[in-house]
């Protein structure tokens, strides 16, 4: 990594702890099973020596969004985490399989797994080290008990869940603000899982909403009733955002989250820009203003769609 990087990644982990917050990087050996020689592990243990360096608490390890329909690859992909974590000072590691979740689109985007691959995989790693997870779908609206427990048999341990029900980084969902992504049927079982991972949107200060709004859910005992989820998300705006605000985002809430970008009309979209543009001291807003110039398109390079 270039030293710039190396100092941006090392000043965030001290933020991070500084806050009584672990702090976790990343690392994908991109198909590194392909060629899993000499050359490629002195590659991959540099790597890892200046995560070593950066003094990172988590490491996961990411064989998401790449090519899974090679023989064997449970166990190729073992022998590389099982290096990672030797030679990593980590204190705990997440692996991301490469079917992370039993959608049929992956085996269509990255060719068809092995046949028990996630119980070879889990079987052939330390039960000590999670398994990321993103449901029945890649996008889960909720986890049943049912489906967590089918798939905690899989792995051998419990799934730690990544959640993308609140993300936009994708060719249609970059469309629409989820703000009050949660509502609705999204649930989670908190004995049946090692953890949970929420994938924000694309706008940090927008994405609090929608993660306070998880923090309740995940509290409560019983599901709410639609008048009593719309005073829960009121009452997280006025808290963020302020009272005035709070209002006006509420009141165009269906336009953000629902009709998306591409259906507001040249004019609605004119006069939205006009107002969230003006509050020029509001992060919020101005996130809103930045989504509505186009400024958040889809990445063609984004394998998602």
């Amino acid at each position: 990594m270039p030293a710039e990087s190396l100092q941006q990644l090392s000043e965030l982990k001290e933020h991070c702890r500084e806050r009584g917050i672990s702090f976790g990087i990343g690392l994908t050996p991109f198909e590194i099973y392909l060629n899993h020689d000499g050359g490629a592990q002195l590659s991959l243990r540099s790597k890892v020596r200046q995560i070593n360096e950066i003094g990172a608490d988590m490491l996961c390890i990411l064989f998401d969004d790449m090519r899974g329909d090679i023989d064997g690859l449970a166990g190729l992909q073992a022998k590389v985490i099982w290096d990672v974590c030797a030679w990593s000072t980590a204190t705990s590691f997440i692996v991301c399989p490469t079917y992370y979740s039993y959608d049929a689109r992956l085996a269509r985007e990255f060719g068809p797994p092995p046949k028990t691959y996630l119980r070879d995989l889990g079987r052939s790693v330390d039960a000590r080290i999670d398994f990321f997870w993103t449901g029945e779908k890649i996008i889960s609206d909720g986890y049943s008990a049912e489906h967590l427990a089918q798939v905690a048999a899989d792995i051998g341990r419990l799934p730690f869940i990544w959640d993308n029900h609140s993300c936009n980084d994708s060719r249609v969902r970059t469309n629409h603000l989820f703000l009050d992504s949660p509502a609705g049927s999204w649930s989670l079982p908190a004995d049946r899982v090692a953890g949970l991972a929420i994938n924000p949107m694309n706008q940090p200060y927008l994405s609090r909403i929608a993660l306070c709004g998880y923090r309740r859910l995940l509290a409560q005992r019983q599901p709410s009733s639609a008048s009593a989820r719309r005073r829960a998300l009121r009452e997280i705006c006025e808290n963020l955002c302020g009272q005035p605000f709070a209002r006006r985002l509420l009141a165009d809430l269906d336009l953000l989250q629902n009709t998306g970008l591409a259906a507001l009309g040249t004019q609605k979209r004119g006069s939205l820009l006009d107002a969230y543009a003006a509050e020029e001291s509001n992060p919020y807003a101005q996130e809103i203003a930045a989504w509505l110039r186009g400024e958040y398109m889809f990445d063609p390079q984004c394998l998602t769609t």
